[in-house]
């Protein structure tokens, strides 16, 4: 069981990733391999793209499960990865935006394995600490204490994607030496550096979280930067239906997309392999999943940050011990669910004050989605024109409230009006919103007390909420 309290993350001792004697355990090791701004449906084992190449990942959901109605909780990088590492909503954890920090006094999946015995260990992208666009600082090495519990190998930085390029960067380690590569496509780096930790004696269990920033697109040139080379291969790619019908910048960048998504697989492949070979795979629980999809520009002028499942749709694939082989999963789970799933898998009960639940039930039985609450809520923010919103999607529909001028300096608005309407069942590619059209009155009832429940139990006060101002016949 886990203790009642959380020890202070500067109690304890920043070097306790050292050797130290114990009786052997059968606690699994765990790595969370995140990948930035990865869709779902560009995983072959997902079923919808048969234009893109990952073996690698097809192979996991093979060992293991996959889940195919995977969500964010909040399409945003900090926010979403906040939410993926306390089992909290982004408005609990303090960063329901970009460039905060995250509430030190909460539990995470690491400070509670570190209680366990293991170790916690990052390589890549943190994006949890504060950080200031217009000076440039806070974007490397940050305090141990600022690190949400990964007091292990820290090879990293804050926001990787002002610190790097494609091809070159720096990264720092937990004592702030600056670590810099140069001539190497910046996936490879990173599984460099995991590929070293997992090839030293690991005397105690282990939480390697493993961080990249592909396929996220380059900020400073705005754009998907793939291998060399390795764009020319999808040149006439696949077009998912909901990026083919709008305008967008997807033309320009798919290419590189698909290239850095092979990439990605390719790393995964080398940390597998790795974990073989050191014949640790067998004792390892290894998850692959991403911050939140990409609509490449074509519902707001951003990359994602929107309720629409372009935004809101990530691959999730877990395999290791007590896993069943062949599991597809298809109820609608949130991000906020994997920490309260990794820490049951390793036999620990997950705090009561997370807001989200273990997964295990789903992939032990099909029973478990039957029984299985079949609903996340969507909380967004720092939108270029809706501003700030929250939705809920179910297994057929996707019902979103939004308000335009607030987001900016509050978590959260006192009122909405309504913003999108689909039923996901006969329009999947989400084009044509059925807010407020004549037919949905009792549809939309339905979903907005819905949505209001689930905001409620996110610690947040019951809104105003207005009908969308528009009727279609």
């Amino acid at each position: 069981m886990v203790a009642g309290t959380v020890r202070s993350l500067l109690a304890d001792d920043p070097k306790d990733n050292a050797s130290t004697s114990r009786s052997p355990r059968k606690d699994p090791n765990i790595v969370l391999y995140v990948a930035d701004e990865f869709r779902a449906d560009f995983i072959g084992a997902a079923g919808a793209n048969f234009c893109v190449k990952t073996p690698n990942l097809d192979k996991i959901a093979q060992r293991g499960a996959i889940f195919t109605h995977a969500v964010t909780n909040q399409p945003l990088c900090s926010p979403s990865r906040s939410c993926m590492l306390t089992g909290r909503y982004a408005t609990e954890t303090g960063v329901w935006k970009l460039e905060v920090n995250m509430r030190r006094d909460l539990p995470t999946l690491a400070t509670l394995l570190r209680e366990r015995g293991y170790t916690a260990n990052l390589i890549g992208k943190w994006h949890l600490a504060k950080a200031d666009v217009k000076t440039g600082t806070g974007f490397g090495w940050i305090e141990p204490d600022l690190r949400g519990g990964f007091l292990g190998v820290w090879d990293g930085a804050n926001v990787l994607e002002r610190t790097t390029h494609p091809y070159y960067g720096t990264i720092w380690d937990r004592d702030g030496k600056e670590i810099q590569f140069k001539d190497q496509y910046r996936v490879d780096f990173p599984t460099d550096r995991a590929v070293r930790f997992l090839e030293q004696p690991q005397e105690k269990p282990f939480l390697l979280y493993i961080s990249q920033l592909e396929p996220h697109f380059q900020n400073d040139v705005d754009t998907v930067v793939g291998p060399k080379g390795m764009a020319e291969k999808y040149q006439n790619p696949f077009v998912p239906s909901d990026l083919s019908s709008l305008p967008g910048v997807w033309q320009q960048q798919l290419p590189d997309y698909y290239a850095a998504i092979e990439r990605i697989d390719q790393s995964v492949g080398r940390v597998i392999e790795t974990l073989a070979k050191q014949k640790l795979l067998d004792d390892t629980i290894f998850l692959f999943t991403s911050d939140h999809g990409c609509h490449f520009k074509t519902r707001e002028n951003n990359y994602k940050r929107t309720p629409h499942d372009s935004s809101i749709r990530i691959p999730m694939l877990i395999a290791g011990p007590g896993i069943p082989a062949n599991r597809r999963v298809g109820s609608i789970v949130g991000n906020i669910n994997v920490t309260p799933t990794l820490l049951d898998l390793c036999g620990l009960q997950p705090p009561a004050s997370m807001k989200g639940r273990s997964m295990v039930s789903l992939l032990n039985s099909p029973d478990g989605e039957a029984a299985w609450k079949n609903q996340e809520l969507i909380q967004f923010s720092q939108t270029n024109g809706t501003g700030i919103g929250r939705a809920i999607r179910t297994a057929d529909w996707t019902y979103s409230i939004a308000n335009p001028t607030g987001g900016s300096e509050t978590p959260f608005a006192k009122s909405y009006s309504e913003y999108v309407l689909f039923n996901n069942a006969v329009d999947p590619s989400q084009l044509v919103s059925l807010a407020r059209r004549i037919g949905y009155q009792e549809k939309t009832l339905e979903l907005r007390k819905l949505l209001t429940e689930l905001i409620a139990y996110s610690g947040d006060p019951v809104p105003e909420i207005s009908a969308a101002r528009f009727l279609y016949p």
